[in-house]
């Protein structure tokens, strides 16, 4: 593991050269600087709608388990 360390360095030097140096680099930085307050709320609301999906899926699961038992 350790042949990697320079390399894996100078990738990630270069990587966050380019984010910097260009232009395209520099929108993108600002565009997460903008919108990263916003990301809290989305993130809630994910995850809001991820527990509701994974409710709506056990009770369904449930619901087959409580057939297959009457079913016996």
């Amino acid at each position: 593991m350790r042949r990697w360390y320079l390399p894996l360095t100078v990738f990630g030097f270069a990587s966050l050269a380019v984010l910097v140096l260009t232009r395209r680099g520099r929108q993108a930085l600002r565009w997460l600087a903008e919108n990263f307050e916003n990301a809290p709320g989305t993130l809630f609301q994910w995850n809001e709608s991820a527990q509701r999906e994974l409710e709506r899926l056990r009770t369904a699961v449930d619901q087959v388990a409580d057939s297959l038992e009457t079913a016996r």
